[in-house]
């Protein structure tokens, strides 16, 4: 007889891929939100599922075999009291997918602060063009896939694994529970200020992680991350490849398991890290180099011990998606995968959506959606682009949307963020408790706030108009930031 889930809080990136997950596996799946909207609701209802608004205690009445709960559920939700009140079974959406999906499969996770969408993504893509039809589950669309989720048929499960709590009956972060056998961690700084108390809290997380990393694995992290280091002196037991990423060009030089980074004389780039085989241990050294050609990120070449082996052109911008490149290709070497077909995948990655995801671009003026809420996130996509565009003009409309950002824990160093921008304008909406002023007093470009999605529009179209330089607008949210990007575009 086919099982039932019902999923509340289903509309969620995570808990939407689930969804999908268990339907593929045979499950009949139901599910509610107080918010049902595409694109997530689009994808659920062709996947066949059943979609409810709201939280009424008239779900008990559809009696699944279990309850998915995810986290954003917590006391007090009428649905949740119900089903503790009726000692009805639940489980957190993590546990579910270890049980049901992960559970015998080799798991290929990607942690860390930022990067884990567009890591993730560029990772599945390459196992997938290998022909090794790996699953994934991504908090994010990617352009080379349908989907944010599939099972695959093979053994091999790409997942973004987040660092955020399981559910509210456990609060373990979720990637606790999935027992990878190749670990990615990119970096680490402190994020999700709701949930935790300071970086030692998330580095905690990052140790049960790492414990849950079987001898015969491999945990890639970065060399120059003291945060990560802690993590790793607490206790690691699976062999180790380093990696560095600096914001300047880079050369990095590996020996035996570590990676070096330092900056060459000409100012080019050169990345060189060890990369270890399925069967190899950290006692071997391998020797792996990127050489930037482009100053954007756009093109670079792969060296194995000083030869190269393959050339990679590709529509990605930016140091940092060098790096994301970097721990995907070594990544998927643990896997099998040869560096030269990795490069030959990288070379087709065309991205995800919402990671400056170009939206318009005519008459002198292009418009990008990007999820970056945190200031290096920030930073490094704007230096990206700056690199691309060169003097052409930059102006970022932000809206602090993120738990973090509408609590103002990075509101010392925000505005060093902006520095590679031309202007910003700030959305300040009603849960914003901090002074913007203070950050645009600091602000090195200019900046100013706005209380109306209108204003900020003509003010945006203000600065079209009046300039003498194509203009590139990066819309930054974590959300829909209330449909601004197609406003904007209707609006020229």
């Amino acid at each position: 007889m086919m099982q039932h889930i019902h999923i509340l809080g289903i509309c969620g990136t995570f808990m939407g891929s689930l969804a999908q997950l268990a339907v593929a596996k045979g499950f009949r799946v139901t599910g509610c939100d107080a918010n049902v909207y595409p694109p997530m609701s689009t994808q659920l209802e062709s996947a066949g599922i059943e979609l409810i608004e709201g939280f009424s205690v008239e779900q008990l009445s559809l009696k699944p075999d279990v309850f998915v709960i995810g986290n954003a559920m917590s006391r007090g939700n009428k649905l949740v009291e119900a089903i503790l009140d009726a000692d009805l079974p639940y489980i957190s959406g993590p546990q579910w997918l270890h049980d049901k999906v992960l559970h015998g499969k080799w798991v290929l996770a990607v942690a860390g602060t930022h990067g884990k969408t567009t890591t993730s993504s560029m990772l599945a893509w390459i196992l997938e063009y290998a022909n090794m039809e790996p699953g994934y589950l991504i908090g994010g669309v990617p352009s080379n896939f349908d989907v944010s989720a599939r099972l695959g048929s093979t053994p091999f499960f790409v997942i973004e694994a987040d660092e955020y709590d399981s559910a509210f009956f456990d609060k373990r972060s979720k990637f606790v529970h999935y027992q990878p056998r190749t670990l990615i961690i990119n970096n680490l700084e402190f994020d999700h200020a709701d949930i935790f108390d300071e970086l030692k809290d998330i580095q905690k997380q990052f140790h049960h992680l790492v414990r849950t990393v079987p001898k015969n694995g491999l945990v890639i992290h970065p060399s120059d991350s003291h945060a990560v280091d802690e993590v790793i002196a607490k206790g690691c037991w699976t062999p180790l490849q380093s990696f560095t990423v600096g914001h300047q060009p880079l050369s990095l030089t590996a020996s035996d398991d570590e990676t070096r980074i330092t900056e060459k004389s000409n100012g080019e780039t050169s990345i060189d890290y060890d990369s270890t085989s399925k069967s190899s241990t950290n006692s071997n050294s391998d020797n792996w180099s990127v050489e930037l050609l482009e100053n954007d990120g756009s093109h670079f070449n792969v060296f194995f011990e000083a030869q190269q082996l393959a050339s990679v052109r590709w529509s990605q911008l930016g140091r940092h998606n060098i790096a994301n490149a970097m721990v995907a290709i070594a990544a998927a070497r643990h896997v099998g995968v040869t560096p030269e077909v990795s490069a030959e995948a990288l070379a087709t990655f065309t991205g995800v959506k919402r990671r400056m995801e170009c939206l318009y671009s005519a008459q002198g003026i292009s418009i990008y959606d990007d999820f970056a809420h945190h200031p290096t996130a920030i930073a490094t996509t704007l230096d990206g682009l700056r690199a691309k565009v060169g003097l052409e003009k930059i102006i970022v409309l932000i809206e602090p949307r993120s738990n973090t950002m509408r609590m103002g824990v990075h509101q010392g160093v925000l505005a060093e963020s902006f520095e590679c921008a031309d202007q910003v304008l700030w959305f300040s909406s009603e849960s914003i408790t901090w002074d913007i002023e203070a950050v645009i007093d600091q602000t090195r470009v200019p900046a100013k706030q706005y209380n109306s999605i209108a204003s900020m529009i003509g003010a945006a179209i203000n600065l079209y108009q009046t300039s003498t330089r194509p203009l590139h607008v990066v819309i930054m949210s974590n959300g829909s930031f209330e449909g601004i990007h197609q406003k904007l575009i209707d609006a020229l």
